[in-house]
């Protein structure tokens, strides 16, 4: 918000001024503050103004990071997901569902371990090699985001980094302290994350902002959201698409909603999802994304179906 001022006949007007931005247009609210006013009534005024004006944002809009939703853009997206049929997994499911995700979440990330080598991995005692520990160590982390009953936090977050990467990482469970930057096998840079010193106001925003509007939206759309924000602040040195891919079945089943596995196959699409969010501000392509990966995740693991 600022001071605007304008010049009438030998008098000064006073207004305080917000913009903001809806779809691709700014707009701007205005509150006339006076005339020819003393430095304090200006002041007293202008505290006055900024609470109307957020009363005002309030009913018009809901900030999303560093863009905002109206509240018609929210309805439009918390139905999308209306006709999606699902079901509460069993403990077979359970077990199918997490072979599943342990393999494509690390796949993703470039792991070579197959998916018929999973269940053996995991039966395992003791582990040395790299990707057997970090197969081990998301599988542990599945099963502890099933289980807690903690909210969402930083300390929730640095945990399913080191169940995951322990072993594997000396970084395991600490946030980075260097700048990260994201290329493809080309070469040419995908996506740059915060930097190191503004990761840690980020981060805090990131809870905030959770906590502050985790009712306004269905659970597939908070999950959305806060998984793509975690991924466009990129607060580890590695790690973060399966740390990311955690947290959006952290809220689901928070939610009482089944998880969704993001597939391999679906790799392309998911990268292209997750630009739209950091370039564009658009939030609808990881929704319909999610979806289908839902549908895809429900009939791999179980045949029993319920309306979510």
């Amino acid at each position: 918000m600022y001071i605007e001022k304008r010049k009438v006949e030998g008098n000064i007007k006073y207004y305080l001024v917000h913009s903001y931005r809806e779809k691709n247009e700014v707009k701007k609210i205005r509150k006339y503050l006076g005339i020819n006013l003393s430095k304090e009534d200006l002041e007293t005024r202008r505290k006055l103004a900024e609470q109307d004006i957020l009363e005002i944002l309030n009913e018009i809009n809901i900030n999303v990071f560093l863009f905002s939703l109206t509240k018609n853009q929210i309805k439009i997206l918390n139905r999308i997901g209306n006709n999606i049929c699902c079901t509460h997994l069993s403990e077979d499911e359970w077990q199918r569902f997490t072979e599943e995700f342990v393999y494509n979440t690390n796949a993703i990330e470039g792991s070579t371990v197959s998916l018929n080598e999973v269940p053996k991995i995991l039966r395992k005692k003791y582990t040395e090699d790299k990707e057997e520990i970090e197969t081990k160590g998301v599988a542990n982390a599945i099963d502890y985001i099933r289980k807690t009953k903690e909210g969402l936090s930083l300390d929730l977050i640095l945990k399913l980094h080191k169940l995951c990467f322990e072993g594997s990482k000396h970084f395991a469970g600490k946030f980075r302290d260097v700048n990260v930057i994201v290329r493809n096998s080309r070469g040419e840079v995908l996506h740059t994350g915060v930097s190191k010193e503004q990761l840690n106001d980020y981060l805090a925003d990131l809870i905030y902002w959770y906590e502050e509007n985790k009712n306004k939206f269905k659970p597939l759309v908070l999950a959305g959201i806060i998984h793509n924000q975690f991924e466009h602040i990129h607060p580890f040195q590695d790690g973060n698409g399966r740390i990311g891919r955690l947290l959006l079945n952290f809220i689901l089943l928070k939610n009482n909603y089944p998880p969704i596995n993001i597939l391999l196959e679906d790799r392309q699409e998911y990268y292209h999802t997750l630009q739209e969010y950091s370039k564009n501000d658009d939030i609808k392509p990881t929704i319909l994304f999610l979806i289908k990966q839902y549908k895809k995740t429900l009939k791999m693991v179980t045949t029993k179906k319920k309306k979510m």
